[in-house]
């Protein structure tokens, strides 16, 4: 690995977010290719993280200095990606639904999927099942994301499934669902295609939703 990408993948593992912008800006000075900056000195980075969470060395305050780390170097290099025509491995839609208001655990699944190469509109919180059927139609997303922290909106989770159903769009993308309430289970009942329990499963969910890994 260049040094400076190996700077870079440090900077990301140790949440370093004053440092990632300046080694991508020193990155793509020295010539590197944009889409090896982004696997080599980011994902592989944020990969190393969620491993750590799996491991129990990191838990989630680490891994959301790490993914504002990875964030802050992403913003400098999202220009070079598009110029260079990196295209995102998938497009989620995420949000909080209807009548929730949290979304800690949302943005950093957020975050997390973002430093993954997936390309994400964040919907916000108390979303409406309509605005989530409205990404999958006019955003043409691969996912849509759903968070519940309550158990009385969890049932909207079901809802907008309904809705997605009923605007004839359940064909055209998968439903991931999390939240502390939340369970396998409850992902099997209302139809969902999946379940993850923290940011670092909804990655691996994500992917294996669209690229069947």
């Amino acid at each position: 690995m260049e040094p400076v990408l190996k700077s870079l993948y440090d900077a990301i593992v140790e949440g370093d977010a004053s440092t990632t912008p300046g080694l991508v800006q020193q990155a793509v000075d020295s010539g590197l290719p944009a889409s090896q900056i982004l696997n080599e000195g980011m994902i592989s980075a944020m990969s190393h993280v969620g491993k750590m969470y799996e491991e129990g060395e990191y838990f989630v305050p680490e891994m959301l200095v790490a993914a504002r780390a990875m964030q802050a170097g992403l913003t400098v290099l999202k220009p070079h990606l598009t110029e260079s025509g990196v295209k995102a491995i998938g497009k989620v839609a995420i949000g909080t639904v209807k009548g929730d208001l949290h979304d800690i655990g949302k943005n950093l699944v957020a975050m997390m999927l973002e430093g993954a190469g997936f390309e994400v509109k964040d919907l916000g919180v108390d979303v409406p099942p309509e605005k989530f059927a409205e990404a999958v139609s006019v955003e043409n997303v691969d996912i849509v994301a759903l968070s519940a922290l309550l158990t009385t909106t969890m049932s909207n989770m079901k809802t907008t499934i309904d809705v997605i159903q009923q605007a004839g769009l359940r064909d055209r993308v998968k439903v991931m669902i999390g939240g502390a309430p939340v369970t396998n289970e409850y992902a099997d009942k209302i139809g969902a295609d999946g379940y993850a329990p923290d940011a670092s499963a909804a990655v691996s969910l994500a992917q294996s939703l669209v690229l069947g890994i």
